[in-house]
């Protein structure tokens, strides 16, 4: 006769037989639970999620919507429908072409420079250079200052009688020069909008650099790689996302300068000065809204198509990185 410590030990080595049946049921059930929660997470997520999405629809798919229709109209009173008339009243202005050269013009010397700059100094902050502190500071400053301190800023230095004509004409001995009226006029934009947005650029670098393994680095320089090698094969994988995000929150930054431009020379400034936004501001203070909401639609088909590019070239960089 077998002890019941002998019968408990042999039931424990050798697996009792499962019924089938019992079997596709607990297989069932296991489904059910799977699927209810699966339901509690979908639950958990539209719940979270509804608000933002009701937020989304309700104050921009459905004002894009109301624009759109508004462009087709032959004003916003009147809704009989003018086809593209209004699209054509827009890209056949001359202010309309004048504005969009002058925005894209600024945007591809604002969004570059605003790119590597800002790699530059972050670069140079990763290294060991002495008062490295105070100099990350001076650049952060800017980002504290209001748009109205800065606009009072650049009038003090480049009005025609400011300091920057001050100091020309008795170091240089030239003559005073209007800045915002000139040729220069968007040269002077253009540095105060790199005063401005180059400390933050710098920051999202400087928090890249230093998510960089630091011994894939060093495996690097043991094997005899230089700083260019190391910076094209290695940082310039790890920058990439941080360089595209760089790029596109310049690029939306250089479509809102005309706060400043507006503050600095008002409603028609400089040839040169003359933006997107001039445009329609003009437009919707003469209560053009079918042309304006043209414009509108315009100005968001260019910008989807230039985000777009962004995208795919850095998809193509990753993938020509990775191989």
């Amino acid at each position: 006769m077998e002890s019941k410590k002998e019968i408990s030990r042999r039931d424990k080595i050798t697996p009792l037989t499962v019924d089938p049946a019992v079997r596709a049921r607990a297989l069932k059930n296991k489904k059910k639970l799977h699927v209810r929660r699966k339901l509690i997470e979908w639950g958990l997520f539209t719940g979270y999620l509804t608000p933002s999405l009701l937020g989304v629809i309700l104050f921009f798919f459905l004002p894009l919507l109301m624009l759109l229709k508004t462009s087709f109209q032959k004003s916003s009173t009147n809704t009989e429908l003018v086809g593209t008339l209004n699209y054509e009243r827009v890209l056949t202005n001359e202010a309309f072409k004048d504005a969009s050269f002058n925005t894209l013009t600024f945007a591809l010397l604002a969004v570059p420079l605003a790119v590597l700059l800002a790699l530059l100094l972050a670069m140079l902050l990763n290294t060991g250079l002495p008062g490295k502190s105070a100099f990350r500071s001076i650049l952060l400053n800017p980002m504290m200052v209001p748009v109205a301190s800065v606009v009072l800023i650049w009038q003090v230095f480049f009005s025609y009688n400011g300091v920057v004509n001050g100091w020309t004409a008795s170091l240089l001995g030239w003559s005073k020069i209007d800045w915002l009226k000139s040729d220069y006029a968007q040269i002077v934009i253009l540095l105060m909008f790199l005063w401005k947005n180059l400390g933050y650029n710098m920051v999202l670098f400087l928090a890249a650099l230093n998510n960089i393994p630091t011994e894939i680095l060093e495996s690097a320089m043991m094997d005899g790689a230089g700083a260019f090698k190391r910076f094209f094969s290695i940082k310039l994988y790890y920058l990439s996302p941080t360089i595209f995000f760089v790029a596109i929150m310049s690029l939306v930054n250089s479509f809102k300068i005309f706060r400043e431009v507006y503050l600095l020379t008002g409603d028609y400034p400089y040839d040169s000065l003359y933006m997107l936004q001039h445009f329609m501001n003009n437009a919707f203070t003469k209560l053009d809204y079918s042309k304006l909401s043209a414009g509108a639609i315009i100005m968001t088909v260019v910008m989807g198509a230039i985000v777009g590019g962004l995208f795919f070239a850095e998809s193509k960089l990753d993938s020509n990185i990775e191989e």
